[in-house]
């Protein structure tokens, strides 16, 4: 009998490790860098800081577009498309990462139903028109907004866009708390696992409500060994010298030529733009 217990806890250690790594292992990627898809592209091989300024620009321009101009729209989803071919990102992956907007879409359906105004009949339903271009505007210029925010954080690694950020003057205490962030998520889910682990070989398994106060019990835990551990962080960086910039890396010069590379994205946004502002005064 005795046997026979420790052969059966030894399975469950064995699932349970088996479990853990495969829940563990991330494509060579960290926590924070999931989002990332390595590839060799053109869009990949630009300076981080020049990426955010191309879809800043591309996104302010898409949102001044009037949402009466579709053919202004329709060329815009084009040339994200092509973008996002040249950057070889494959299009079920955008198509899933898209979804994070349907909650906005949801939202969007619901506002022509509410308003005051001229009214228009689609079938049964009776829709306000402002509504209907307000939430057609939220839909098409949120979905172009995410689908480039898409495009940045797929071909530009999270460290990459924080030194492109320092690099644009953002306040050098924002990047450090977003860099620690970044850094230290990882140290705190490897001992989010480990704690979880700890619950299951001892046999524990979350199954309704009567468990929550043991999860709340080791989220406190959880909350106070990553403070203890900045603690411990923040007195080993003084104790080396820190004294509230860290270290700045030497940043290469651009070219011209990347600098126009760069610059395409949103100069053809311009073009569309300037095109439908030219033809709809004719």
């Amino acid at each position: 009998m005795p046997e026979l217990v420790s052969n059966s806890l030894l399975v469950n250690q064995k699932r349970i490790t088996i479990k853990v790594e495969q829940e563990n292992h991330h494509h060579g990627h960290d926590v924070g860098e999931r989002l990332y898809l390595h590839r060799h592209s053109l869009v990949h091989a630009l300076p981080s800081h020049l990426k955010i300024i191309a879809a800043l620009a591309f996104i302010l321009l898409v949102v001044s577009t009037p949402v009466t101009q579709w053919p202004a729209f329709v060329a815009y989803f084009i040339w994200l498309l092509t973008v996002v071919a040249i950057t070889k990102i494959p299009f079920s992956l955008l198509f899933k990462r898209s979804l994070i907007e349907i909650p906005f879409i949801f939202f969007a359906i619901l506002m022509p139903f509410f308003g005051s105004g001229e009214k228009i009949q689609v079938g049964p339903f009776d829709l306000y028109r402002e509504g209907l271009i307000a939430g057609s505007g939220i839909v098409v210029k949120g979905t172009l907004g995410v689908m480039t925010a898409i495009i940045l954080s797929t071909s530009t690694t999270a460290r990459e866009i924080l030194r492109g950020l320092e690099r644009l003057k953002l306040p050098v205490l924002m990047v450090q708390i977003a860099s620690f962030m970044l850094r230290y998520v990882n140290v705190v889910n490897d001992e989010m696992e480990r704690m979880k682990v700890a619950r299951e070989s001892r046999g524990f398994e979350a199954t309704g409500v009567k468990h929550w106060k043991v999860l709340a019990t080791a989220a406190g835990a959880l909350f106070i060994r990553s403070y203890e551990r900045g603690e411990r962080v923040h007195l080993s960086m003084l104790s080396r010298g820190y004294v509230g910039v860290l270290p700045h890396e030497e940043q290469p010069h651009v070219r011209f030529s990347v600098w126009i590379t760069a610059v395409l994205y949103p100069l053809v946004a311009l073009i569309i733009f300037v095109t439908q502002l030219i033809i709809g005064k004719m």
